[in-house]
């Protein structure tokens, strides 16, 4: 169907699918070809206006009121006007008449029209009265209630999930910072990230935490670990509810996810997505104090304020704890969601948080080498000179008494190939201490797997 010509006004919600309304110049009352309304006078276009004198074959013959052509204006029925002739014989015209109504016959049509519009108007109130929405008695659910029934899906999750998040904010010396946790146990103690509480230097800082019912309570720092980016808080409240923290170990990429915090200072915000990779070796935190995460990776929007809450499976169980985002590659800011979202492993942060409560410090395994940041060959390379005083290889530590030296590549660990520094240092600290793990070195020409048991360090 083609288009029509002219301007064209919105679609009409109660015209058919498809039809659109012509528009008329302002002030113009014409319908869509030009002529007048249905009731109202209509004028042909170019049409002569109207010989107010009567004359031959436009007067009234034999009784019938006849027009000029195009001429539509309505008149009163008239009675036939008979010629009449002068002394002469000559015919003279009848006196000129308007074609009008005479102006006794409009004012009373006037006066009965207004009164009309009176009685239409008290009658159209009484109408509305009788008939308002109110009594029209349109269908509503009993009682109240919602038709949608149990909650299912990310409904269900949220639903579970949400009343044990909670927001955070720390005011100190050194600054501002919002963040999110959740309810870890029943007794007062939350989990959240170590950066989201780093305001809190030297314990001088007021930490709040705000609850998903609006209540407010103010917490104390039980113990941080900015090597795993993680802190508890204690709050003075019992009966909480805790989430449930699930087994990382068993998630696989694909899995469904759903995000819980305060991203933007947002509370109560859910968003959904996928495991996307895991393993993937995140440095957090500042150069001089960082954070190697054996991270989760999500595609669900995480932004600034998510730090600290919940990633939780379909199951509503916590698999990890979001800690960092990505960032567009030479940008001064963090740039917010751009489906690169990184988790700290539930698995590692139980651990670490059970360490915090009992001590108030976290521990984190090492094999004792330094590993050389400029080596680009395969694997990564056990440093062959000291750094900052420290040996390549700590005496008497793991590395050495399995036969590591100096300038040996370590391959792989545990059958996983490792390409950079990071990727290593993260699969050690995902591991605990006591733990053993085989790396595969090669050492000059020769390649052999070494079994290494870790050792403990304890973490800043």
């Amino acid at each position: 169907m083609s288009e029509p010509e002219g301007p064209v006004a919105p679609v009409n919600p109660f015209a058919a699918p498809g039809h659109r309304q012509p528009v008329a110049p302002v002030g113009a009352h014409a319908a869509p070809d030009g002529r007048a309304p249905s009731g109202w006078p209509e004028t042909a276009a170019g049409a002569p206006a109207p010989d107010e004198t009567l004359r031959p074959g436009w007067g009234r013959q034999g009784g019938a009121a006849h027009r000029a052509p195009g001429v539509g204006y309505p008149e009163p029925a008239l009675a036939p006007v008979p010629w009449s002739v002068d002394s002469t014989g000559r015919p003279v015209a009848p006196p000129r008449e308007r074609g009008g109504l005479r102006a006794w016959v409009l004012v009373p049509m006037i006066v009965l029209a207004l009164v009309a519009g009176a009685v239409g108007g008290v009658l159209g109130s009484r109408w509305t009265a009788d008939r308002r929405p109110a009594d029209a008695a349109l269908p509503t659910v009993a009682g109240g209630e919602t038709i949608r029934g149990d909650l299912t899906g990310v409904a269900a999750i949220a639903a579970a999930v949400q009343p044990s998040v909670v927001t955070i904010e720390v005011r100190g010396d050194s600054g501002e910072s919002t963040g999110s946790g959740f309810v870890l146990r029943a007794d007062g103690y939350l989990l959240t990230n170590s950066h989201v509480v780093s305001a809190d230097v030297g314990g001088s800082s007021v930490i709040t935490v705000v609850f998903a019912d609006g209540s407010e309570s103010e917490a104390r720092l039980v113990g941080a670990t900015s090597d795993y980016d993680l802190a508890v808080l204690k709050v003075d409240r019992t009966g909480l509810t805790p989430l449930v923290l699930g087994d990382s170990d068993t998630v696989v990429v694909g899995d469904p996810v759903v995000a819980v915090g305060a991203p933007l200072g947002l509370q109560g915000t859910v968003t959904t997505g996928i495991v996307s990779a895991l393993h993937r070796p995140v440095t957090a935190g500042d150069a001089s104090q960082p954070a190697f995460i054996d991270a989760i990776q999500t595609d669900a929007a995480i932004n600034p304020g998510n730090s600290g809450g919940p990633l939780v499976d379909a199951s509503g169980e916590v698999i990890g704890i979001n800690s960092a985002i990505a960032q567009a590659s030479g940008s001064g800011l963090t740039t917010g969601s751009i489906g690169l979202g990184f988790s700290i492993p539930s698995n590692q942060a139980r651990r670490t948080a059970e360490q915090l409560i009992e001590t108030g410090v976290a521990t984190y395994p090492v094999i004792g080498v330094l590993l050389d940041s400029r080596y680009t060959g395969e694997g990564v390379q056990v440093a062959t000179e000291t750094q900052d005083g420290s040996p390549s290889v700590i005496p008497d530590g793991p590395a050495e008494r399995a036969g590591i030296v100096e300038g040996d590549i370590i391959l792989a660990i545990d059958g996983w190939p490792v390409t950079d520094a990071d990727e290593l240092i993260v699969a050690i600290r995902a591991k605990a201490p006591g733990d053993s793990v085989t790396l595969s070195v090669r050492s000059g020409s020769s390649t052999t797997d070494v079994r290494v048991v870790l050792d403990e360090v304890s973490s800043s």
